[in-house]
């Protein structure tokens, strides 16, 4: 994986982690003295766009997602070694527990994204959703663009912007072709294994 580095206000980091699409910022996990981590936070807060890149010259303007504006959350640690500090910036969105509509997954693994994916749809929708259907879900999101790859390093990012109504049409469909089923054992089922 190659590292990028960000630098806002004579201050530079390195990024280990990030997703950005349409030219902002997700998603920011990066390394390095405590003080710089704290002041590229700072600056990108007060919506001042920092410079991220492959090098420690280059690199393209690169603000905080406007859609998050206000709502993003700083955590930060001292790694074990003493000499560097891990930041990171996360949008309230990005949480499980948010009442907004829409969201942004965060995965590390791509056999994890269906069933976080589901997960989060289901917190959020008043509609009957079946865990057995997350890659279905999964991948009609990604067709119809209700799922949106973000380009990302050190973790997969997506931004997720589900539309009910079309989703309960869809659903009503495929369970209507039987694409969709919920194998259920009823305690008819189970009264008859017992007898």
């Amino acid at each position: 994986m190659d590292l990028l580095t960000i630098r806002a206000g004579g201050f530079s980091a390195t990024v280990d982690g990030c997703a950005r699409g349409d030219n902002e910022l997700w998603f920011l996990s990066m390394l390095g003295h405590q003080q710089a981590v704290r002041a590229i936070w700072a600056r990108l807060v007060k919506g001042e766009a920092a410079f991220l890149s492959s090098t420690e010259l280059a690199g393209e303007p690169t603000p905080l997602a406007r859609e998050a504006w206000g709502t993003w959350r700083f955590t930060g640690m001292r790694l074990p070694s003493g000499s560097a500090y891990q930041g990171m910036l996360i949008p309230e969105l990005a949480a499980y527990a948010t009442d907004r509509l829409d969201f942004l997954l965060l995965v590390r693994e791509q056999d994890d994204a269906a069933q976080l994916h589901f997960r989060f749809l289901a917190r959020r929708l008043d509609l009957p959703l079946h865990p057995s259907w997350a890659e279905w879900l999964w991948r009609r999101g990604l067709e119809n663009g209700e799922v949106e790859q973000l380009e990302s390093v050190g973790v997969q990012a997506h931004r997720c912007r589900p539309q009910p109504e079309a989703l309960r049409a869809d659903i009503s469909d495929g369970v209507r072709r039987r694409e969709l089923v919920v194998e259920t054992t009823g305690l008819a089922d189970v009264e008859l294994k017992a007898a």
